[in-house]
């Protein structure tokens, strides 16, 4: 298996430095994930980008969580599961609801349901969306806007995503007790 570097803000290459510290600023330490992105300076400016955009969307923190976790499950990358889950809890997701999107189920949350729905079937079906799966999240409460800014956190988590899948970093110790496997076929 290939090996990817861990960067710090010193190691990382000058172009991706400035994206480590806005992640650093964010999280309080840079995530094993995007010490690996900061590789790829183009891969770490495109999701810090994407990330702050996200983050100051309408969605409140807890709903971005609960797709965050759904897409990390659904693309099965296990270092994003671990993540997710921890900052879904802190963020106020229930701890059932976190539960039933590692397992693939919907939160019992209505609305939170709604968008865990609609996040895996984005990327379960490449973002061919049928009628019923509009008006589905539609009779959620959510509008046409809504629909379109969670293609936005969906285009964020797979960057983070398929990096994981990649390149496998470490899971931090804060992240052990939400650690997770994908289920075998």
């Amino acid at each position: 298996m290939t090996s990817f570097p861990i960067h710090t803000i010193e190691s990382a290459p000058l172009q991706s430095r400035p994206s480590l510290e806005a992640l650093r600023g964010a999280f309080g330490f840079i995530p094993n994930i995007a010490g690996v992105m900061a590789t790829s300076p183009i891969l770490i400016d495109g999701l810090v980008g994407l990330f702050g955009k996200v983050h100051g969307g309408s969605f409140s923190e807890e709903q971005v969580q609960v797709v965050l976790l759904t897409n990390a499950v659904t693309n099965e990358c296990p270092w994003a599961v671990a993540f997710h889950s921890f900052l879904a809890i802190k963020e106020g997701v229930d701890d059932a609801d976190v539960h039933a999107i590692r397992e693939r189920r919907n939160p019992l949350d209505t609305r939170n349901a709604a968008l865990s729905a609609l996040a895996r079937t984005l990327i379960e079906k490449r973002g061919h969306l049928g009628d019923h799966d509009v008006s589905t999240f539609l009779q959620a409460g959510f509008d046409k806007h809504h629909l379109l800014e969670t293609v936005a956190i969906v285009a964020a988590s797979t960057i983070t995503n398929y990096t994981g899948n990649v390149t496998h970093p470490p899971l931090e110790e804060a992240f052990q007790a939400s650690r997770w496997s994908a289920p075998s076929a």
